[in-house]
């Protein structure tokens, strides 16, 4: 799945460890900045759901 987290850079990078508990994560792209003057951001993961213990 394709996930895009947006938010200030500071929330980013503390959503994505917490995903990484939850979600394998594939990938990670760099930081996209918001086109106006916001200090908002944007990353975007491919990621897919880590298996259960039931899925094991």
């Amino acid at each position: 799945m394709r996930i895009r987290l947006h938010g200030t850079p500071a929330d980013i990078a503390a959503a994505l460890p917490v995903l990484a508990e939850v979600l394998d994560i594939h990938t990670v792209s760099r930081t996209y900045t918001d086109r106006t003057t916001s200090t908002h951001a944007r990353v975007y993961l491919d990621a897919e759901p880590r298996p259960t213990r039931e899925d094991r």
